[in-house]
């Protein structure tokens, strides 16, 4: 046997001083810095990168994968092969819920061996992580018997394999499967004889393989060896010794660990020039609910150094055992000696780490010390270089694991993998973390330990039924080989930012839900018809006086200053357009004409000419449905004669908005008539609930539409549509048809069900479309029908009237838009276990974990905009104007919302380039919305409650109204909105000085009767004159004629 060396005394004796020192204050002697990464905040999702980046891995990355023995090999008593704990432990009933399942056959990897190589190749990586089988090295567990010669060669072949496919081993020499013999005869990894075993064992494969491998990892996971396997009894050997148990084996591992690296440091590095390491396991935390206290901060230290700590202090640290877990165990922890933690320490040339299922299940149930475990690798590298130090790392166990019914299709292994590589790049990158590879567990499906067969975590899939084990990669095994030949993740080509301005002409909106009536004024000077005694008894109080009744006038407009407040808010914004509702329930209480709310359309009405005023548009919804039941929005009669399911209800709804129209139709040029009819049908639980609602509802419209084309579009000319909720489905699994095909039959569902009834057979080229609902999703339900045994489609059916109706009924698209969805199709094999049956189209929506998301889980995704705007437009032509008339996302930040700010740059940046460069006609954007209800959420503004204080995005999105977009120089752009909208601003402005041109027209026609007046005088006068005069002429010609002589002279007057 080889021994380690021996320190000196002076080394001792100075050992002991620190330890002794560090016993009395531990906080002066924390070697490492670990617990600085709860106190410094967490990256940003919405800057730059840190959510997701885009880069490439340093050159050389060892990209790799990897298995285990006994997961793999199977043939587990062929050629010489002695029998494991595994082995034991699976055949016998301590196993408990195992004992039907073994790993016997496996992915008979032993057998199929050179198709693993082939996979590797297939994958492209440059490294494969495998473990050597020491029972079928050494049958009975004895490095100094001779060895099974037979599994000498194969691992050998196996080696030689690889390096001629110029793929890096990375072998592992105990992965769990301990000799059996060596448990019955010494207890297992209890006695400390293992450790001299070990190491022989160990030094025999230096020794036979060294000259071939450059990476060694003497023990996989130890933490999972002590705790699973002597403690809790989940693994094998199963025994049960509790924490007393699993802290003496912690102790063996790390000492068989350290004899393994002095042996090969002293006797094969300097000819084979090797290195070793230790994989140890680690799951994370984060303070509870983020709260970085500095207890939380202790506890979530103490957490991780509970189990990564265990091992890696005395190895990677100070050569003890962290502080935290001394104090915990107390007597019950093993000691070392002060020459045993010189010896110890540093037995490692790298750092390689498990990140995975089994630490981070652990970690949920023994070790979260009350915080919460989270899956961020990024974090734990980070980590891991505060508190050991610059170190090289080797991820070399990452992954994740499927069900065993999902198969080949492993969608959310493919994100979760996704979000692991990136954790590492981020690391890398930004932290500095001299990570060198990764290795995608596993290679190909096996045995999972306490699980079985009943998981998966191959990136090949086997069926475990057929005795060839054919290895079928799975779609994350053509998602990392895209990884790997990239070398990390390259940028969409129309990633970057363009630059640019909308239209003069572009509606820059602020939506909100239905409007708030505040029914009274703010003061009753002008209703209160009593006359008040002030001080009458000299106690200050106003007494109305007996008798006297004054003339009142009814309340003004202006005499609201909740509406005045209200929209001063919404002009400082910047926008243009305000899209609010009405309350049909409020309006028409009974949902008739039998009781009209006068108050209610008064109300609304000075809303309207106080937009007016401030020269704004109004964009009016007619019906907001609240989505919820009992009510959903309507009025209470209505819906109990079987609102959206009864015919009736669309009488009544043409009823309304003819009221509307009427009432205030001179104030509005944008109406919609529904406000998301494709989320109100979800209230509907049952599907042929679901397909009637959605038939009535289009019908309400249509009739609405054709009302006002009708009756008021000649005189008020505004353009009615409806409004859709219009999220991007975006395929789960890129590499699968059906996820195509499942996520456009999404889009039908959603969008082209109330769209093609509208808009299909308008253009000329489609005037042969026989019209109503997309022929694909008739199709599909008429099929769906056929394989459940209905005995039809569920869709209603529309009449050649109805069809005509409805063609050509929409003035404009206007879509609502929140975020993208990763659509799949729903499982069929987990459908009978479902607490409701699939929804009509049989998707499933899922969400990418790699996408920055708010405080409610909305995914903020810019791109899903563009994508939602160019699949309208270019299943519906660019002759209708797209108008995206409500969109934004929930910031729980007071008032320096960064993440909206984010939002709305982003979001934008995509609308511009679906306008610029894809020639989509975008005519407006509306954010959502004015003001918070309560809590901080959606509104640019804090609710009343808190002073309706305005928050930072504002500053954001005036800006860029004023800029119209995104333009080179930064200048205003010329054109304003009282220039585009010329005639309204007019009739505006004479609406605001009504009282003026009612005086000035009073003058004008006083002046106007004055001279006429005038002028009548002086003809008058004129005529008369000339009357005068002729008489006068034709006394003097008579005269003259008579002989009597005429005197022009004027007479002598005489005093």
């Amino acid at each position: 046997m080889l021994n380690h060396p021996c320190p000196s005394t002076c080394q001792c004796l100075i050992l002991c001083v620190l330890l002794l020192v560090c016993g009395w204050n531990k906080a002066a002697c924390s070697l490492g810095e670990g617990r600085r990464i709860w106190q410094q905040p967490k990256p940003d999702p919405i800057i730059k990168d840190q959510s997701f980046l885009y880069d490439t891995f340093p050159p050389g990355f060892l990209w790799g994968s990897g298995t285990s023995a006994f997961q793999t090999e199977g043939a587990w008593d062929q050629e010489g092969k002695g029998t494991s704990i595994w082995d034991h432990f699976t055949h016998s009933s301590i196993s408990g819920n195992l004992a039907t399942e073994n790993a016997n056959v496996a992915s008979d990897s032993y057998t199929h061996w050179e198709e693993d190589v082939n996979a590797l190749e297939f994958l492209g990586v440059r490294s494969y992580s495998f473990s050597l089988s020491w029972p079928r090295i050494f049958p009975d567990g004895n490095a100094r018997s001779p060895p099974n010669t037979v599994a000498v060669v194969h691992y050998s072949r196996l080696i030689e394999r690889l390096l001629q496919k110029k793929i890096e081993p990375i072998v592992t020499l105990h992965h769990w499967d301990l000799p059996q013999v060596l448990q019955e005869r010494y207890g297992g990894w209890k006695n400390d004889t293992l450790v001299e075993l070990f190491e022989e064992y160990a030094a025999f494969c230096f020794h036979t393989f060294g000259s071939r491998v450059r990476y060694w990892l003497t023990i996989h996971n130890p933490y999972l060896v002590a705790v699973q396997g002597y403690g809790t009894g989940v693994h094998a050997p199963g025994e049960t010794g509790g924490t007393s148990g699993s802290l003496i084996v912690a102790h063996n591992l790390i000492r068989a660990h350290a004899k393994a690296w002095h042996i090969y440091n002293t006797h094969f590095r300097p000819t084979q020039r090797g290195q070793v390491s230790i994989v140890l396991g680690s799951h994370w935390v984060e303070p509870q609910r983020g709260q970085a206290t500095s207890g939380n901060i202790e506890l979530c230290q103490e957490s991780i150094e509970a189990v990564l700590g265990w091992f890696a202090n005395p190895i990677f640290g100070d050569g003890d055992y962290p502080v935290s877990l001394k104090i915990k165990q107390g007597a019950l922890l093993p000691t070392f000696t002060p020459e045993e933690k010189l010896w110890v320490q540093k037995t490692a040339d790298f750092f390689a780490l498990s990140f995975g299922p089994n630490n981070l299940r652990l970690g949920r149930n023994l070790v979260h010390y009350g915080q919460t475990v989270t899956p961020d690798l990024r974090r734990v590298l980070n980590w891991i270089k505060l508190e050991y130090g610059d170190l090289r790392m080797l991820v070399a166990e990452g992954g994740w694991f499927s069900e065993a019914s999902v198969g080949k299709e492993d969608t959310v292994a493919i994100y979760l993998m996704k979000s692991f590589i990136n954790q590492v790049l981020q690391a890398i990158k930004f932290e500095g973390v001299q990570v060198f590879g990764y290795s995608a567990w596993s290679l190909v499906d096996g045995f999972e330990w306490n699980y079985g067969y009943t998981i998966r975590r191959g990136l090949f899939y086997i069926d475990f039924s057929q005795p060839n084990r054919t290895r079928s990669p799975k779609t994350s095994a053509l998602y990392y080989r895209r990884v790997v030949a990239d070398n990390g993740f390259l940028r969409d080509e129309n990633f970057g930012e363009v630059k640019g301005r909308f239209p003069c002409d572009f509606q820059w909106g602020i939506a909100d839900s239905t409007l708030q009536v505040h029914f009274y004024p703010f003061s009753p000077q002008f209703t209160d018809p009593h006359m008040y005694s002030w001080n009458l008894t000299g106690d200050g109080s106003l007494r109305p006086v007996p008798g006297v009744k004054l003339h009142t006038r009814p309340s003004q407009c202006t005499d609201y200053l909740a509406i005045r407040g209200h929209l001063r808010l919404f002009a400082s914004t910047g926008a243009s357009h305000y899209r609010f509702a009405l309350n049909w329930s409020l309006i028409l209480p009974q949902g008739d004409l039998s009781n009209v709310n006068t108050e209610a359309l008064r109300y609304y009405r000075c809303v309207l000419t106080e937009l007016k005023k401030l020269n704004l548009e109004a964009v009016v919804i007619l019906y907001y449905p609240t989505h919820r039941a009992p009510n959903i929005g309507l009025p209470g009669p209505i819906l109990a004669s079987g609102g959206w399911l009864n015919y009736s209800t669309v009488e009544a709804f043409r009823e309304y908005a003819a009221l509307c129209y009427q009432q205030l139709g001179y104030w509005v040029r944008y109406w919609i008539t529904i406000n998301e009819p494709n989320r109100l049908i979800d209230v509907y639980s049952d599907g042929n609930e679901k397909h009637q609602a959605g038939h009535n509802l289009l019908l309400a419209h249509a009739k609405a539409w054709r009302l006002y084309e009708r009756e008021h579009y000649s005189q008020q000319k505004a353009l009615v549509s409806l409004a859709l909720h219009a999220d991007w489905a975006e395929p789960a699994n890129p590499f699968l048809d059906s996820h195509m095909a499942a996520a456009q039959r999404f889009l039908l569902f959603e969008l082209s069900r109330f769209l093609d009834p509208l808009l299909l057979g308008t253009r000329h080229e489609e005037k042969n479309i026989e019209g109503g609902y997309p022929q694909e999703m008739k199709m599909y339900l008429e099929e769906r029908a056929r394989v459940t045994g209905l005995p039809g489609s569920p869709l209603p059916s529309f009449t050649e009237v109805e069809k005509h109706e409805l063609r050509g009924a929409l003035s404009f698209i206007a879509l609502n838009h929140f975020t993208t969805r990763l659509v799949s199709p729903y499982p069929r094999t987990q459908a009978s276990f479902q607490p409701k049956q699939p929804p009509d189209h049989d998707c499933l929506t899922l969400s990418d974990p790699t996408w920055p998301s708010s405080g409610l889980g909305q995914a903020l995704v810019p791109w899903g905009l563009r994508k939602i705007l160019n699949w309208v437009s270019q299943r519906y032509g660019g002759a209708l104007p797209i108008i995206v008339t409500a969109s934004g996302v929930d910031d729980q930040a007071p008032v320096e919302d960064k993440l909206r700010q984010h939002y709305l740059r982003t979001y934008l940046q995509e609308a511009l380039k679906a306008h610029q460069l894809d020639g989509v006609n975008l005519q407006g954007f509306y954010l959502w919305k004015l003001q918070d209800r309560h809590v901080p959420q959606f509104g640019l503004f804090t609710s009343t409650q808190h002073q309706s204080t305005p928050k930072a995005s504002i500053a954001v999105y005036r800006e860029i109204i004023t800029h119209s977009g995104f333009p080179e120089d930064d200048t205003t752009q010329t054109c304003s909105f009282s220039e585009l909208h010329q005639p309204c601003s007019v009739c505006a402005w004479m609406f605001k000085n009504k009282a003026m041109l009612v005086f000035g027209g009073c003058l004008l026609i006083t002046a106007v009767m004055l001279a006429a007046l005038v002028i009548f005088v002086i003809i008058t006068k004129r005529k008369q004159t000339r009357g005068g005069g002729r008489r006068t002429n034709r006394i003097s010609r008579r005269r003259r004629r008579e002989g009597v002589p005429v005197c022009s002279c004027p007479p002598v007057l005489k005093c």
